[in-house]
């Protein structure tokens, strides 16, 4: 049992810390980038929604073998992380919107949920079938402890950006969003 918690933990780390395929890093970077360390336990909030829909999608691909055409799944991904960067071109209008209730957490476990189809099926052949819910739960602690150092990383170096450097946050979130849109936008051409 501590053995299928530890290996799945650390399969769920590495899975958002892959270098091979930094979709789930960008995403969780433009996620935090509007925030500081004095909002942290929203943006907490934020990332566990994202690691939710990231779960249930994982949930639903194993119980009701979910069949989304992997090449849709392919350019979604790249997509939902561009609509997060374009954020970043508006921080104004953007803080208003992260000050609603509802609407950016619900947007935000249904892009986890998008990203989690992405892996759904190579997960399901690494899942062993008699600790299914063992897995799932220490992967999506894996995901959230991954996503949680990456916040951390960019909040801090936000912060540094900002306070040490006294660089404009509009203009640095500006940079970062137009560096990460135009990763995501590669990504997007290469899987039309």
């Amino acid at each position: 049992m501590i053995d299928i918690l530890w290996v799945y933990t650390k399969l769920g780390f590495w899975h958002v810390i892959d270098w091979e395929g930094l979709d789930h890093f960008y995403f969780i970077i433009t996620l935090a980038m509007p925030f500081t360390f004095l909002r942290i336990r929203k943006l907490i909030w934020w990332v566990t929604f994202f690691t939710l829909g990231h779960t249930l999608s994982l949930i639903g691909n194993f119980y009701f073998e979910l069949y989304v055409s992997s090449y849709w799944i392919e350019l979604l991904i790249p997509i939902t992380i561009a609509l997060n960067a374009i954020t970043l071109f508006f921080p104004k209008k953007f803080s208003r919107i992260i000050n609603k209730a509802y609407l950016p957490p619900l947007v935000t476990v249904l892009f986890g949920v998008i990203h989690g189809l992405g892996f759904g099926r190579y997960f399901n052949m690494l899942i062993p079938e008699d600790d299914v819910s063992l897995s799932l739960f220490s992967f999506a602690i894996g995901v959230e402890f991954a996503q949680i150092a990456i916040v951390i990383g960019i909040l801090l170096i936000s912060f540094i950006v900002t306070q040490v450097f006294k660089q404009s946050k509009e203009r640095w979130e500006f940079l970062v969003g137009a560096m990460i849109l135009s990763q995501a936008l590669s990504m997007i051409f290469e899987r039309i």
